[in-house]
């Protein structure tokens, strides 16, 4: 077909060969991609033309209703499905009734005729929200097959823009977050190609993100019928040009285009019926098309394509929205020969932060951890491959693994069983911090130098004075900081962040505690057939922040719960998305003083915390001290006064009868004082140093609380001096970006934007534990068999069993509680501890034995397990379940 601009005054009609993907405003994202397609050398695309959303915009103008009706559908209930649902098939309606102009009409007649009166045409939707990298929204719309003659052409091309407003397709919108008048809708229409077979390529596994690897859906007839459902493909996998596995369905009916339009369901010939769509040769030559257009887009594409006597058409190409993105490897040296595949460890399941991160956040993360770490969808990774090519480290480094949570080392090694999967060891000049170091930070192969030879408080005091000295410093000397003379003192404080960090003597602490944990499960286990013996001995350790935090909150509600106003107050602030003011309010109430007292008395050595806090750019509990109020009253509401005393004191005694138990049992065994000897040296060990574990965590955030203040007063002047729309902006520049800025006084609204968009799409992501370089997401797997028929298998991290109530909870803020319910949820950080006095069971999806969450969990003594794979999605809300903490496995009972 001929690059003619087919409606040359009004730019409403154009040839495919014209439009290319940087035009998607125009000609949707579907004619964009096609466009460009058509100049991807050995890729034949059907001669077609577009009909571009000028000319939709225009015809929607001149029909009035259908500006009332978005206007009622933008304010219509996103939950009241029958409401919106009877809305969008009134603007389809009128849509489908709007008057197409002469000359538009004329446009599209003319290009059908210079095409081909007689022929049959697709008639295909391309809305400017579509086959875009962040969201395909396949099948969103609507798609017409075998339109014969100009006249039904034009029908369909109506119906097509009507299609936008289908109510799959609004619905769809709002959950990616566009708005419905941000959308128009182009047509394309082509030429239609009568094949002997259709279907789907994928040039990644839409199931594994492994980007070596490509499927190949195929069957007779029109492609439709693979995409309705209509039929079984033959499935085939490729991988380096060659055909590994497929599978090939009994083909009993197909789709057929009839002469006069339209089409049938027709039935297979029984002798055809098994015979393979495609050759083996054919579906290598298929995928090698699919690499080129991959090449040509830079992303794993969905392809749509069919194939007739004389070859492959491509009919459409979208990028694979769902794949987890790759990480980039890191520059090496030529002489090195880099490990294939790479294999990372997410470091986000280490930090019980799985969310997605905006990129001055993990970019801040980066600069401040003690190993290399590489981004990708937002979180971010450790390449452990140094540590899995050598033998000697290995080992190590799948024992450190193994212990904080079974799913990574089992994933590990899914990985190291596999032929393809050959590391060689790599040189020991340049194994770098990823050679020594696993992901969590502290070296994975044990504690470094010796561990502790005696549980002395005064260590943990040294540490914490040491620390908090740093901390007064930076506080100090940030404030004189500005401009690029800030980003300088920055660097030097980051190395200063990971001296303190870094402390062997701060390292060896941590170790002891860990150590003397597993070796009081271990030892008790063998000697006394006691299963997480430790969790007792753990109850109400002295020193733990983290705990701390959430008993000072029950101290809080002690100040408000005597005064009933103020929790009446409290009540219209929770329901207030807008509350965070709510502070000057108290002092007008009876006993409001007091309680606002308490409130920023907490605040003061708690406020610097928040969900996901790893991430610098969420907003912290100083920040939006509502996020709290609902925690403050299901306190009043659950608790009596004096309960942090008590629940404290309540674990203390408890572990202190545990202990007293265990060392009688020990001392009638034989060679019993010999044991009890060591297991009160351990037992000691674990009493100074298991509440230093959180400390480390709490040093950091308060770090990156001065460093945001800094940051966010630096951003405002450059709100204030017109060089960004808004101070948050800098959250989606990494911090080598947001230097740049402060440095030239020029930002990059479009580089923003694009930002934006992308962690928008991220969000929607569900990262892996593993992660391959080929793309391959692994996420591993329980091998047990003991865990009931029905039961979801996780890891016990604190012992007991209690059954009661879900609560599925997301978002912190939506938590309310009632006595004996039990918290179901993606993962825990610390500023959900507060939240544990409350419950009586922990599940999570995220998590190992000493990660924040099995830590506070144990020093409350609540029954725990985590890392169970989609509990949020396979346990209801309001559901009764039955966590069992000391096996590891939770029932859901109905």
């Amino acid at each position: 077909m001929r690059d003619t601009r087919f409606d040359e005054g009004c730019e409403t009609v154009l040839g495919l060969g014209e439009v290319d993907e940087g035009q998607a405003g125009l000609v949707g994202g579907k004619g964009a991609h096609l466009g460009a397609l058509s100049r991807v050398d050995g890729v034949r695309v059907p001669d077609g033309f577009c009909v571009t959303t000028e000319a939709f915009r225009r015809v929607v103008a001149r029909a009035p209703e259908v500006d009332a009706l978005l206007d009622r559908l933008a304010g219509a209930d996103p939950d009241d499905r029958q409401a919106v649902r009877a809305l969008s098939a009134e603007v389809r309606r009128a849509v489908e009734e709007a008057v197409i102009p002469d000359g538009l009409a004329a446009g599209i007649t003319g290009a059908v005729a210079r095409l081909g009166e007689g022929a049959a045409y697709a008639v295909r939707s391309s809305a400017t929200a579509e086959d875009l990298p962040t969201a395909s929204f396949a099948g969103q719309q609507d798609t017409y097959l075998n339109v014969v003659g100009p006249a039904e052409v034009l029908r369909h091309v109506r119906r097509c823009w009507a299609s936008l407003f289908t109510e799959r397709a609004v619905i769809y919108r709002r959950r990616n977050g566009i708005d419905d008048r941000t959308v128009r809708m182009a047509v394309v229409v082509q030429r239609m190609v009568l094949p002997d077979a259709s279907g789907v390529l994928f040039t990644a596994d839409p199931v594994t993100g492994h980007r070596r690897t490509a499927t190949v859906d195929a069957g007779f007839g029109l492609g439709e019928a693979l995409v309705s459902g209509l039929v079984n493909p033959d499935v085939f996998t490729v991988r380096d040009d060659a055909v590994v596995a497929k599978a090939i369905a009994v083909k009993q009916r197909a789709l057929h285009a009839l002469p006069g339009g339209g089409t049938r369901e027709v039935t297979v010939e029984p002798r055809q019926q098994e015979r393979p769509a495609l050759t083996d040769a054919q579906v290598v030559e298929l995928v090698r098309l699919g690499r080129r257009i991959e090449d040509r887009f830079g992303c794993p594409q969905d392809i749509e394509w069919c194939l007739t006597d004389d070859g492959f058409r491509i009919v459409q190409s979208r990028p694979i929205t769902t794949l987890f993105p790759v990480p980039d490897p890191d520059p090496v040296p030529e002489a090195v020969e880099r490990p294939t595949p790479s294999v990372y460890v997410s470091v986000g399941h280490q930090q019980m932060m799985t969310d997605a991160m905006k990129p001055l956040g993990w970019s801040m993360w980066q600069r401040t951890a003690m190993v290399p770490m590489h981004e990708a969808g937002g979180r971010l990774f450790v390449d452990v491959s140094p540590r899995l090519a050598s033998p000697a480290s290995r080992a190590a480094l799948l024992d450190v693994m193994g212990k904080g949570d079974p799913l990574v080392r089992d994933a590990l090694e899914t990985v190291l069983e596999r032929d393809e999967f050959e590391l060689s060891v790599p040189d020991a000049d340049h194994t770098g911090d990823a050679g020594r170091a696993g992901p969590a930070g502290p070296p994975a192969g044990g504690a470094p130098e010796a561990s502790m030879t005696e549980a002395d408080p005064a260590i943990v005091a040294e540490l914490v004075e040491r620390s908090e000295t740093s901390l007064a410093a930076l506080e100090r000397d940030i404030r004189t900081k500005n401009g690029p003379e800030l980003f300088d003192f920055l660097v030097e404080a980051f190395e200063e962040h990971k001296r303190v960090l870094s402390d062997p003597l701060s390292i060896r602490a941590i170790m002891a505690g860990m150590e003397a944990t597993w070796w009081l499960n271990e030892k008790l286990g063998e000697w006394l057939g006691e299963k997480n013996a430790a969790d007792a001995l753990t109850l109400s350790a002295p020193g733990n922040i983290t705990s701390e935090m959430g008993l000072d909150l029950l101290d809080v509600a002690d100040a408000i719960r005597p005064h009933p106003e103020v929790v009446a107050f409290l009540t219209d602030v929770q329901d207030d998305a807008h509350g965070d003011g709510f502070l000057d309010g108290l002092v007008e109430l009876p006993g409001g003083s007091a309680a606002r007292e308490a409130i920023e008395t907490y605040l003061r050595r708690y406020g610097m915390r928040c969900v996901a806090e790893i991430d610098i750019t969420r907003p912290r509990w100083s920040e939006r001290p509502a996020t709290l109020v609902p925690l403050i009253l299901d306190n009043v509401r659950n608790f009596g006064p004096g309960a942090a005393e008590h629940r404290f004191e309540q674990g203390r005694l408890r572990a202190v009868r545990t202990e007293q138990d265990v060392l009688s049992r020990l001392r009638d065994l034989p060679d019993g004082e010999r044991k009890a000897d060591a297991t009160k040296r351990m037992i000691d060990q674990v009493r100074a140093f298991a509440g230093y574990r959180e400390y480390p965590k709490y040093g950091i955030v308060c770090r990156y609380f001065l460093y945001k203040q800094a940051l966010l007063e630096e951003a405002g002047r450059l709100e204030r001096d017109g060089v960004l729309d808004e101070r948050e902006d800098v959250f989606h520049l990494t911090f080598q970006e947001f230097e740049d800025v402060v440095r030239s006084r020029r930002a990059d609204p479009r580089l923003i934007a694009r930002r934006k968009e992308a962690f928008r799409s991220y969000e929607a992501l569900t990262p892996p534990r593993v992660l391959t370089s080929d793309g391959e997401a692994v996420n591993g797997a329980y091998r047990r068999d003991d865990v009931p028929e029905g039961a979801l298998a996780g890891l016990a991290v604190s012992t007991g069993s209690v059954e009661g109530r879900a609560r599925v909870i997301l978002d912190l803020a939506d938590a309310e509680l009632e006595e004996g319910d039990i918290l179901v949820t993606r993962f825990t950080d610390p500023s959900w501890s507060p939240l544990f006095l409350g419950v009586a069971g922990l599940v999570t999806e995220v998590g190992g034995l000493m990660t924040h969450g099995a830590v506070i969990a144990r020093e409350y003594g609540l029954p725990a397990v985590v890392g169970v794979d989609r509990a949020t999605r396979l346990i209801r809300d309001g559901q009764r379940i039955r966590v069992h903490g000391t096996d590891g496995y939770v029932e859901i009972l109905g």
